[in-house]
This record gives structure tokens, C-alpha cells and sequence, in this order.
């Protein structure tokens, strides 16, 4: 098989072949990794009542037995069922040499699941799973803003709330970096709004909103306002708390994107209050404000340099997290400087 598409996953996750395989679930998003590698395992041993069946193994095993994987996997389950391999931590180690003779056999029964984290195409584990026809690998990427809508809807309906379009919105701008931490941060805020029956956007600030100092909207609008002193606080607040500079960046292009698009309108004739008041999703109301302000600061030509900057950032920090966060702050600088200058113009 090969990489499955991202409307794929979902399906392959709640239909997992009967027969043996090997697959390998990785990703930057380690929430979605972990959540997806679990739930693989689950829908694959229901019905299974035998507890043995399940072997769970660290990937610093294998990596000092080369020989263990392989072993585990041509063991004949003692009473019959389904027999499931779940490798942790399938990405800090060199495993090709554990799971190569495993894709060697003609024929086995055991699925082996590798829990990965972020492997570029063409290296290690990807290289040896994605051309095989028994395996098949699974990306985890950080929720867009489909992703985040559906574990949005999935919480709510189990909850029995509904939600507001203002709440949703806010949402959008607070959750995607890391599936276990939106969904952690959705059932809080289920659970505040239990009893209302319905989610507003005054509970998403309430729990979620004030869940840091310092909310990445906070920097974005820093940057694309101008606001020096904000953004310099929040880069500090970003480098300690070790953040992913890489979901940040990407997080900050999609609304110098949109910026984008909605000059677009105001420069064919229509006011930036209507331009703001007409997105949808909406625009959290604490923020139509900042919108507006950056929208009288930026033109067509300036934003498109900086989607260019912030491009080039997003790349740079998803291929090296080391590099992620002073490749980012050297962006939002950059970006910042220039809001600062033209915004003084006017």
C-alpha cells in the first residue's frame, strides 16, 4: 500500500484489516499519533478477550534485539485470536533493521502497529513501509480547520451541547496544534457548559481562553498590528514555554491569508467593518477590532510579502524544530517592524 490520504485515515482506522501487516502511524501532531495508534489497536483486538494477544514493546527493545519483533510476530497466539504488535516510540530509534525482515515473510498473521513521531518522506521507516503491499503508513498533521470543526462537533454531540457560530470561531483560533491537548481543552469546556445546554463564546474565553498568558492570537495580532513590545513579551513567553514554532508559523500564515483575501474586497469597494462582520466562520468579537486595524495598515503587495516570510518559516521549522522558534521570531519581527512602519505612515 502507500501514505493514505487524509479521508482515508479515519475509515482505514475503523475497519483495520483482519489479516497480518504492518503499520506505522506518524506525524508532528504526537495528540493525533498516540489517538490514532489507540484507537487502531482497539477496533483491531475487539472481540479478542485474551489479554496476552496485546504485546506492547518500547522501541529501545528492539533496537538492542533486532530479532524481538520478528519473534513476537511469528508467535502463534496460545489460544487462538488476534495477535497485535504496538511498538512505542517507533521514531527515536533505527527499527528498519527489526521490521525489514518482518516485510520479508510471505505470509503472517500479526498486525504490528509502530507509533512514530514526524520521519521525512524517503528516510527510515517510511522508505522501507510505504511501497510495501502489506503496510501501510498514516500521517498525523495538525488539525485544519475541517479537523478542528469535526472534534468540535464529535465533543459537543457526546456532551448533548450545542454551540454557538461566535464560540466555534474563537475555537478555530485556539485549538489544531496537538490533537490530545484540543480535545483535553474541549472536554473542560463541555463540562463548564454543561448545564446551559448550549457552548457561547464567553465560555470558550472563560475556560480556554484563559488557559495562558499568552494565546497565540495574542501574537499574531501582535505581529500584524505593529506592536512591538506585545510581540517582544510573547516570543520571550514563547521560547520558554517551549511551544511548536512550526503549528505557530503555519497558524500565523492562514491569518495573514485571510487578511488577504478580505483586502482583496475592501479594495473592490467594500468597507472593512463589512469585510470583517461577513467572515465565516465569524470572527471572534474581541478581535474584529484588530482585524480592522490591520487591514487599514496592510496593502494587497505588503501582505503578499509577508505570506512569502511566513511561508518560508513554516517550511523551515517543520523540517528542523530546533531551528522552529528563532526562525519563527525572526519572521514575526520582520512582519511586526514592517506593520509598525506603515501603520506610522498613516
Amino acid at each position: 500500500m502507500s501514505t493514505l490520504k487524509a479521508a482515508e485515515i479515519d475509515r482505514f482506522v475503523a475497519n483495520p484489516p483482519d489479516g497480518g501487516g504492518v503499520v506505522l502511524v506518524f506525524g508532528p501532531d504526537t495528540g493525533l499519533v498516540s489517538e490514532r495508534a489507540s484507537r487502531l489497536v482497539a477496533k483491531a483486538s475487539e472481540g479478542d478477550s485474551d489479554p496476552f494477544n496485546l504485546i506492547k514493546i518500547d522501541a529501545s527493545e528492539l533496537s538492542s534485539d533486532s530479532n524481538r519483533l520478528i519473534d513476537e510476530v511469528l508467535t502463534v497466539p496460545l489460544f487462538g485470536g488476534r495477535r497485535i504488535v504496538w511498538v512505542k516510540d517507533a521514531s527515536g530509534k533505527n527499527l528498519v533493521p527489526s521490521v525489514d525482515p518482518v516485510l520479508k515473510l510471505d505470509d503472517w498473521q500479526t498486525l504490528v502497529v509502530l507509533e512514530a513521531g514526524d520521519i521525512k518522506k524517503g528516510v527510515g521507516l517510511r522508505k522501507l513501509i510505504e511501497p510495501h503491499k502489506r503496510a501501510v503508513a498514516l500521517p498525523c498533521y495538525a488539525d485544519n480547520d475541517r479537523g478542528i470543526d469535526h472534534l468540535i462537533d464529535e465533543e459537543t454531540r457526546e456532551a448533548g451541547l450545542t454551540i454557538s457560530r461566535e464560540a466555534r470561531a474563537a475555537l478555530h483560533s485556539l485549538l489544531g496544534g496537538d490533537r490530545m491537548a484540543s480535545r483535553g481543552e474541549l472536554k473542560k469546556l463541555c463540562l463548564y457548559a454543561m448545564q446551559k445546554e448550549r457552548i457561547d463564546s464567553e465560555d470558550v474565553e472563560a475556560i480556554i481562553g484563559d488557559a495562558s498568558a499568552f494565546e497565540t492570537s495574542e501574537l499574531i495580532d501582535a505581529a500584524a498590528g505593529g506592536d512591538l513590545s506585545t510581540l517582544d513579551h510573547g516570543l520571550e513567553r514563547l521560547t520558554d514555554a517551549g511551544s511548536k514554532a512550526s503549528v505557530i508559523a503555519n497558524q500565523a500564515l492562514k491569518h495573514f491569508q485571510s487578511l488577504h483575501r478580505m483586502r482583496i474586497e475592501i479594495d473592490a469597494g467594500k468597507s472593512a467593518q463589512q469585510v470583517v462582520d461577513s467572515q465565516r466562520p465569524p470572527i471572534f468579537f474581541s478581535r474584529k477590532p484588530k482585524f480592522s486595524q490591520q487591514l487599514r495598515i496592510w496593502t494587497i503587495k505588503d501582505l503578499e510579502r509577508a505570506m512569502g516570510i511566513l511561508s518560508e518559516a513554516t517550511r523551515v521549522s517543520r523540517l528542523n524544530d530546533n531551528l522552529g522558534v528563532p526562525v519563527l521570531s525572526e519572521a514575526l519581527l520582520t512582519v511586526g517592524r514592517a506593520a509598525r512602519a506603515r501603520s506610522q505612515r498613516r
